[in-house]
């Protein structure tokens, strides 16, 4: 994880957990070759308050190993979601 992307989490505050939750069982998975080898995972995460938020971790997945380059939540759901 870069260095940018540990302060990007810590300052939106998103528990570290919810990361590693999203990194090892995303709901999509987005991006091809095309895009500089950035993906773009991501998965509906319920939040405290009952609201339901979209977390997004973009990975350079063209680096060994593959680095997260930051990661943010968004109430925006049908903006980012794809459907297949």
């Amino acid at each position: 994880m870069s260095r940018h992307a540990e302060w990007e989490i810590a300052r939106r505050g998103i528990a570290p957990e919810v990361i590693r939750h999203v990194l090892s069982a995303p709901e999509q998975r987005i991006g091809d070759d095309s895009d500089a080898g950035l993906f773009v995972y991501q998965s509906r995460i319920p939040s405290g308050d009952g609201a339901i938020y979209l977390v997004r971790v973009v990975v350079a997945e063209d680096r060994v190993p593959p680095v997260v380059v930051t990661a943010y939540r968004t109430s925006k759901i049908a903006k980012y979601w794809r459907v297949p």
